[in-house]
């Protein structure tokens, strides 16, 4: 609200309080005065029906109220007769109905019996503090406090032992294992936690032994320890604390299961030059002979890669090669399978020389690659460019002799499934299907897949006159297949 000068002027002459001035810091008649006024001020606070209540305040010199009286009053009254009241109604049930009544404490004697201990006194600025937070306490904080459960009084002492914190554990509730400090009482634990039987409460146990213990001590305590061991060597490779694990193994002097945990390490190396440099570091490494095989093709298996890699990329940007125009590429061929990249290889490398590293028939040699893995994709890879041709071609033999023969090392039967995913026409299915060699799957493939002359030339050899008659109501009346039938059963 805004005042004009001369109203201020009147309202600080006619206020109650004096003004602040650097000159009066010294006066102590001043100061006096002025906590006169602010003792007396507190009397504002207290409602009217509560005066009766009050001890009366008196500047004029009566002993009685006086400051000089109640400093007396304070040094040769200790304050435990006051503090066994208020205990005493904090545990009496009757406090619930007639709460303490609050005025006895605005006297000027009892401000300065506020503190517990004799010759503590306090300011007049405290008491008015203490008297705004009385003022705004709800009642309900005068209710007396009910005790806990004993129970619950052990958890705050830790007094828990080994078994008892292991059972607790096990329920789900939770305790403090700090106060397990010495060696014996973490290692009996331990004990209890594997005893339970319960892998989340040896985990746990676990997790505070690796926190608290040195590496040589746990690993020490645990190699002796084997459920416990292998409870830690799983959490471990869990969070992928890998440097943990590796001086793990080599304190047990593991050195097969050392080297594959360091060979997981290319797994988080995403810049394929430095993979394969990685991946040369580990070829020396004390593994079995069928994993250091499988690491020495992992390494010249990326190696292949990052050239076929870098050449296919200049070619399609080129883009005078026809494959890349008609089938760009999906996805790059870096850190891909074996596999994926003989299928890839047979897709756009198929018909190189042996002499080239993208080259399929290279890739089988130099890998191993079995004859059923190589034709099974090689196959797959030419039917989805619909190269009949090269699926003739990779299924025609020919003898000593000069003469040629088909032969499929994966069946024949699977050849007729991978053509018809791959929307081959019916006269190159109707091809595979007559190479079945087993009748019942041979009509079988050949009614599934809608194959109409094979099913009508195998039933007029096997003379099963009931099945043709049977296969006649599935073929489209006035077609040339239904005609055929009925010549065969005619003639027959």
């Amino acid at each position: 609200m805004n005042r004009t000068k001369g109203d201020e002027e009147e309202y600080w002459n006619s206020s109650k309080f004096k003004a602040f001035t650097f000159d009066d810091d010294d006066d102590e008649l001043s100061q006096l005065k002025e906590s006169k006024r602010a003792v007396n001020s507190l009397r504002d606070f207290v409602d009217d029906d509560d005066d009766d209540d009050l001890e009366r305040v008196s500047w004029s010199g009566e002993p009685v109220g006086s400051i000089s009286w109640s400093i007396k009053e304070t040094a040769s009254n200790s304050g435990s007769n006051h503090e066994r009241e208020q205990l005493k109604n904090r545990n009496s049930f009757s406090s619930y109905a007639q709460l303490p009544k609050p005025a006895s404490t605005y006297s000027l004697s009892s401000f300065f019996r506020g503190r517990t201990r004799p010759g503590s006194f306090q300011s007049l600025s405290d008491v008015a503090c203490s008297f705004s937070a009385l003022s705004d306490t709800p009642a309900k904080s005068y209710a007396p406090e009910l005790g806990r459960p004993k129970g619950e009084y052990r958890d705050y002492s830790n007094d828990w032992s080994p078994s008892d914190t292991v059972r607790r554990l096990r329920k789900g509730k939770v305790c403090s294992l700090e106060r397990f400090r010495s060696l014996q009482d973490k290692l009996q634990l331990l004990e209890e936690a594997v005893s339970m039987h319960d892998g989340n409460v040896i985990t746990t146990v676990l997790i505070f032994l690796k926190r608290t213990l040195s590496k040589e001590i746990l690993f020490r305590e645990l190699e002796v320890r084997q459920v416990a061991l292998r409870h830690l060597i799983h959490f471990l490779k869990e969070i992928g604390d890998q440097k943990l694990l590796l001086d793990l193994f080599r304190f047990l002097d593991r050195t097969e299961e050392l080297a594959l945990t360091h060979y997981r390490e290319h797994l988080n190396i995403q810049d394929p030059e430095k993979r394969k440099e990685f991946l040369k570091t580990c070829i020396g490494l004390p593994f079995s002979a069928e994993d250091s095989a499988h690491i020495q093709d992992h390494y010249t298996l990326l190696e292949r890669q990052i050239i076929i890699e870098a050449n296919d990329r200049h070619l399609e940007s080129a883009g005078q090669t026809e494959i890349f125009r008609k089938h760009p590429r999906k996805a790059s061929i870096l850190n891909m399978p074996l596999v994926t990249t003989l299928f890839y290889s047979c897709f756009y490398h198929y018909t190189e020389a042996e002499g080239t590293f993208s080259s399929p028939v290279n890739l089988k040699k130099t890998f191993k690659i079995p004859d059923k893995q190589y034709v099974l994709t090689a196959l797959a890879a030419r039917a989805k460019l619909r190269a009949w041709h090269d699926v003739d071609a990779l299924f025609t033999t020919k003898n000593w002799l000069g003469y040629t023969k088909k032969r499929a090392p994966i069946g024949f039967h699977r050849v007729v499934e991978i053509l018809h995913k791959s929307s081959a026409p019916v006269q190159i299915l109707q091809e595979y299907v007559n190479l079945v060699e087993d009748v019942d799957t041979k009509l079988n493939l050949a009614t599934k897949f809608k194959c109409h002359d094979v099913v009508i030339d195998t039933c007029r050899d096997l003379k099963d006159r009931q099945q043709l008659l049977a296969y006649r109501s599935k073929v489209d009346k006035g077609s040339a297949e239904e005609e055929k039938i009925d010549a065969i059963l005619n003639s027959s």
